[in-house]
């Protein structure tokens, strides 16, 4: 998934002849004409087994970097899944030859400078050449190893630090020694970091006793001078990192660079200083809780925030990442901002910024990983264990100057690689024992190139669209103007597509079933399809690719089937000539009719040979593609009407063919006359008017071009109504709506009203329904409030007549709807109402004399025509229950209709209840009521009625009764179950009220009577005779057993008491005395209390005489915490049984003997003071009570007594 390339670069040549310091025969270095390169001491045969090949020689110019970096650009989205953004090149060190010892420290400016253990810096040219050795081995043997590096802003200074503490300079054009400073800071302290500033003159260093100094460089009397001031004390807290803000030089002028910001971290907190004009401090960041070993980091970067660059400082200790954003306001005031934070699950060691929205951060287990901050999304993680890192934990101890560092210092020191990462011009060096790597992000074009190398040609594409739209992260060399990016990723993403044809054709197995080779090219062309039409390059699908793909017939007709959902779903509107007769080739010798018309009418048919595909059509019935071509090609919308009129008309009525031609072109005329073109889509609108008059005056020809003798006036119309009159009625009713301001349309619906008319009264061909209709659809027309039509009233008339025809029975049901339709939507208006109910009571309209009489509000005569029609007959009732139950009816209404009822019910008054409430009717009573329901002719289609009735009045007899005749014998039951337990419970609560009654008497008139009257009230409740001293003995027993058992009850409680305050009382006494230790000095460290005078300690005396401190016997674990209280054991006295008391819960009732009563005492200046807990030493006194008092307990006497007595009672 990533790439590890082995680009080793080994930077441990020697040049500069120059030097004079440097003894040839001490570092056995050979007189040659030019310096060596890198490259050649690396092909030189080695001892080692580890074999090297090094692949780039020109890994750190900046020459080499795309020329587009300047204006990377990246949005916050997802990233299409590629891990491919680091690049990874390793340089191989060998300092063996040379006895530099191991690489310690690196820095990397136009330079790169590795120090190293024997004191030396060897400085590597952009090429990889030697250019520097600087120091010597006798040097480094008085200053120790190289601990820090680093480069001024032009690469013209360089500056060492050394393990103990001293500090250099050296000129980096000619390897001069300028200063050795050895009094900047504490002697006895290495020097953990040294920083040039942006200033040219201005350094800071920072030593192991967490102090940081200001190193100010000057030159007084042509002598060079450097004064040390001290911005930090590590008495204060100790700094382990500094880190000066550096900006390059399209950023000099920014307002923040005057100041000199520099940020120090200290185990506790952040601290952001500025050195210019004045020290000031800007801000303190407390850590928080974090790991006391955890590694302080720092990084400064200049970030883009909202069209403003600022810089923005991140820091970490631990796994959160804080960022600080600096910036000056218009006033001048600097504020410092705190973002948002990015909280890893791992604990960081390095921390460093790739560019402006990426970092790269390494974990304690030497992992990269590189995150994007915007979005907070880790993009990639690389292993770096091979690498074997330089940490720099000795310089942290300080172990070249006897380790006089702190625990906490040298604790963070652990983990400490300060000196061997550093990043510069976008790359990120990391300094192993043997290697150095950098990691570079790739640029937009190295990522895509690595997919397509390893054939993921979906990744690559989707890789490359995510870069097209800006979406992509860690962009790098890539246009920040959209315009400019989407047309060089554009350029390469066509690249991609032709190459991903290539190979889709070279992957096709050659032999095998036709099912696999179909799959095969069915996973790929939609891929090729997808990317053509989201770059809109039809052109390079259709010219290019698919010319590609003709070579192999299966890849072909993939192709072609692929093409209709794109078509369909409108992505494609337009083919080549070429690709669209492929299509409907293909497609027609496949017999895939469905889908050719289903293309069609989406496309653009320009391209079309119309001729061709017209007749197609017509071949296969194809109408909709038809009606397509014809509208949208042509601009003809009735020739393609009038051939399909034509055909319809010799279509056998009732076949499937018939009907969907009919309906197809009734929704054709419908979208015609709408201004809609069919199937999809609208008419131009400079068209609209001239299409709607052109279908008018096709429907209303006299008769069609080659009209023969025998055809009927207005062909297309009668056809029409023939086939659907309603549907057809339905579309020039939308049609006339849109008829209000259009002089000519209202002249074209007049016009059609009479032929309308002309055709189809007086004329047999239509059905009494089709005549309603027509009469229907007129009748909503002329009921408008801005109604244009005119129709003769006479023509209302004649229909009335001939629906309502007393001589013609046949359809009868069909006629009266149809009037009564007419009637409902308006059309009462346009006849006589009194003739109009002449008429239907003379053809039995029933419905339409109901409607008349709802009208004028007679319901009265409702009711006869209810019980006229047979049909509706039985809903009388149901319809005189409503009249008389609903609101909304006058009481003289309910009246008349109630009068009218009892006029036709020939029954009893009481049978009334039925269809009416009971307060309508005169007699109520429940034996007329069951009368009437023993009438099962009557009673049956009114169940439901009478058993509401019943319900409401209690009638459970009559409930029963109906419940059984509906065949619910079950729910009969029920109802007279439920009432006989309603009269038991009555009859229970009668008995219970005259027993009381009784017993009151007894008691107030038994002292009045004699022996034999009280033999006679009461007698043998059992026998039901006998004599009262019977009972008497009976009751007398009763009441003695009461007496001792409650008497009994009471002593054993009294007791009970006694028994437990005399062993409470007496617990308490043993508890509360005091208690003298054998020894002055704690049994478990054998240590006098009482030397202990200064500090308040808790001791513990247990009865046994055993003294101990309460610590000691926590460290020995013999408490048991219960009830938030500690029970304490003595130590020696259970030690010696061979068990740890605190392995047993301490309120167990089997404890050792041996275990003591403790008591708890404070000792302050020479005094103790007994304090007992009862609480707490609850158990353990209740269990030397009992050693103590063994024997008999009075308690336990009282409960064997107890329990004696009530067995026998029980006996």
């Amino acid at each position: 998934m990533y790439e590890n390339e082995a680009l080793f670069c080994n930077k441990q040549s020697y040049s500069d002849l120059k030097q004079h310091n440097i003894d040839d025969k001490e570092f056995d270095i050979p007189q040659v004409d030019t310096p060596p390169t890198l490259e050649s001491i690396l092909n030189e045969p080695e001892d080692e087994d580890e074999p090297f090949i090094l692949e780039d020689t020109c890994l750190l110019n900046t020459e080499n970097i795309d020329a587009h970096s300047c204006e990377t650009s990246s949005l916050a989205s997802s990233d299409s899944g590629d891990r491919t953004h680091l690049k990874r090149n390793g340089h191989f060190l060998n300092l063996d030859k040379v006895d530099a010892g191991l690489p310690t420290a690196v820095t990397v400016s136009n330079v790169i400078a590795v120090g190293t253990s024997h004191g030396l810096a060897l400085v590597f040219d952009q090429n990889q050449a030697l250019r520097l050795c600087l120091g010597t081995t006798a040097t480094g043997a008085e200053y120790g190893a190289v601990s820090a590096l680093s480069i001024n802003h032009d690469c013209t200074r360089l500056l060492c630090g050394f393990a103990k503490g001293q500090i250099t300079m050296w000129d980096l054009a000619n390897g001069k020694l300028l200063r050795t400073i050895t009094d900047a800071h504490p002697p006895g302290t290495a020097i953990l970091h040294v920083k040039f500033t942006d200033h040219p003159a201005l350094a800071v260093c920072n030593d192991s006793g967490g102090s940081v100094f200001e190193l100010s460089f000057r030159r007084v009397m042509g002598m060079r001078t450097c004064e040390s001031r001290c911005l930090f004390s590590g008495s204060k807290g100790e700094v382990c990192c500094v880190e000066p803000l550096h900006a390059g030089p399209e950023l000099k002028d920014h307002p923040i660079t005057h100041y000199s910001l520099l940020a120090m971290a200290s185990l506790t907190k952040i601290l952001l200083i500025g050195l210019k004009p004045s020290l000031k401090v800007w801000m303190t960041f407390p850590y928080g809780k974090t790991d006391p070993a955890s590694v302080p980091l720092l990084a400064w970067q200049f970030v883009a925030v909202q069209k403003t660059i600022n810089p923005v400082l991140a820091f970490c200790r631990g796994d959160t990442i804080h960022f600080l954003l600096v910036k000056k306001d218009e006033s001048g005031i600097i504020h410092v901002i705190k973002q948002r934070q990015l909280l890893l699950n791992c604990d960081l060691i390095s921390l460093s910024w790739i560019n402006p929205r990426t970092l790269v951060l390494m974990d304690s287990t030497e992992k990269l990983r590189v995150v994007d901050r915007p979005s907070q999304e880790e993009l990639e993680t690389v292993d770096m264990a091979e690498l074997q890192l330089v940490y720099n934990s000795s310089h942290f101890k300080s172990l070249a100057t006897g380790g006089n560092v702190s625990q906490a210092l040298a604790l963070v020191g652990e983990k400490t690689c300060y000196q061997s990462v550093c990043s510069y011009a976008g790359q990120i060096m990391y300094l192993g024992t043997k290697s150095v790597h950098i990691m570079t992000l790739r640029n937009w074009r190295e990522r895509v190139d690595y997919l397509l190398k390893q054939e993921k040609f979906m990744e690559a594409l989707s890789l490359a669209w995510s870069l097209h739209e800006g979406t992509a992260k860690a962009v790098l060399g890539l246009f920040a103007d959209p315009a400019k990016r989407k047309g060089v990723v554009a350029d390469k993403m066509v690249e991609i597509l032709l190459q991903y044809v290539d190979r889709s054709l070279k992957k096709c197995p050659e032999q095998g079933k036709i099912q696999v080779m179909e799959q095969h090219f069915q996973d790929m062309v939609p891929v090729m399809v997808d990317y053509c039409l989201l770059l809109q390059r039809t052109d390079l699908l259709f010219n290019q690719i698919y010319p590609r793909l003709v070579e192999n017939s299966v890849a072909r007709g993939v192709f072609l089937e692929s093409l209709e959902p794109y078509i369909l779903s409108e992505r494609i509107g337009c083919l080549t000539a070429a690709v669209m007769r492929d299509l409907l080739s293909y497609f027609q010798e496949n017999g895939m009719m469905d889908s050719v018309e289903g293309c069609l009418v989406h496309m653009d048919i320009t391209n079309l040979d119309i001729q061709q595909v017209v007749q197609m059509c017509w071949d296969n019935q194809l109408y909709d593609a038809m009606i397509y071509v014809f509208n949208s090609g042509m601009n003809d919308y009735i020739t393609n009407a009038k051939m399909h009129i034509i055909s319809f008309s010799h279509l056998s009525p009732s076949t499937d063919e018939h009907v969907v031609m009919g309906n197809k072109l009734l929704v054709y005329i419908s979208c015609c006359l709408a201004g809609r073109a069919y199937p999809l889509g609208d008419i131009p609108e400079d068209l609209v008017p001239q299409v709607k008059n052109q279908v008018f005056e096709f429907l209303i020809r006299l008769h069609s071009v080659e009209a023969a003798q025998e055809e009927e006036v207005y062909p297309y119309i009668r056809t029409l109504l023939h086939f659907d009159t309603r549907e057809f009625l339905n579309v020039l009713a939308l049609t006339f709506e849109d008829f209000k301001n259009d002089k000519q349309a209202l002249e074209y619906q007049q016009r059609i009203v009479d032929i309308l008319l002309k055709i189809m009264v007086d004329n047999s061909d239509f059905t009494p329904s089709q005549v309603g209709c027509l009469f229907t659809f007129l009748a909503r027309q002329l009921a408008k409030p801005d109604n244009t039509l005119f129709v003769n009233r006479k023509l209302f008339d004649q229909v009335l007549e001939f629906l309502c025809s007393p001589d013609d029975d046949s359809r009868h049901t069909e006629r009266q709807q149809v009037l009564l339709e007419l009637l409902q939507v308006g059309g009462v208006v346009q006849f006589d109402e009194e003739r109009l109910l002449e008429l239907a009571e003379k053809a039995e309209f029933y419905q339409i004399c109901e409607f008349m009489y709802d009208k004028k509000h007679l319901y009265n005569k409702i009711v006869d025509c209810y019980l006229k029609d047979p049909l509706r007959k039985e809903e009388l009732f149901n319809y005189i229950h409503n009249i008389l139950s609903m609101p909304g009816y006058s009481s003289e209404e309910k009246q008349l209709v109630w009068v009218k009822a009892l006029q036709h019910i020939k029954v009893s008054q009481t049978r009334l209840q039925m269809i009416c409430p009971l307060e309508h009717t005169p007699g109520r009573e429940s034996s007329g009521f069951r009368k009437l329901i023993s009438d099962p002719n009557l009673i049956r289609p009114f169940s439901l009625s009478f058993c509401s009735v019943d319900e409401k009045h209690k009638l459970h007899e009559a409930t029963a009764y109906l419940l059984e005749k509906k065949g619910n014998v079950q729910g009969a039951f029920e109802v007279l179950l439920q009432e006989t337990g309603d009269e038991v419970q009555s009859l229970l609560r009668r008995v219970e009220e005259a027993l009381h009654d009784i017993i009151a008497l007894c008691q107030r008139s038994s002292h009045g009577l004699n022996q034999q009257q009280r033999e006679v009230c009461v007698s043998d409740p059992v026998y039901g005779k006998g004599k009262l001293a019977e009972l008497q003995g009976l009751i007398l027993g009763m009441l003695e057993t009461f007496n001792y058992e409650q008497t009994l009850l009471e002593t054993t409680t009294n007791l009970l008491n006694s028994d437990l305050h005399w062993s409470l009382s007496h617990l308490r006494k043993a508890v509360s005395r005091g208690l003298h230790p054998r020894q002055y000095h704690c049994n478990i460290c054998l240590q006098q209390y009482k030397r202990r005078q200064e500090s308040e300690e808790e001791i513990i005396i247990f009865s046994c005489g055993h003294l101990y401190h309460c610590q000691c016997l926590q460290r020995k674990e013999v408490g048991v915490l219960s009830e938030r209280q500690y029970s304490w054991s003595c130590y020696k006295c259970t030690s010696n049984q061979g068990s740890r008391p605190a392995d047993r819960p301490s309120a167990e009732s089997s404890r050792s003997r041996s275990t003591s009563l403790a008591q708890v005492s404070q000792t302050v200046t020479n005094k103790s003071s007994c304090l007992a807990t009862l609480d707490a030493q609850q158990t353990q006194a209740w269990d030397h009570f009992r050693t103590l008092y063994r024997g008999p307990s009075r308690v336990r006497l009282t409960f064997k007594s107890f329990l004696s007595i009530l067995t026998v009672l029980k006996c």
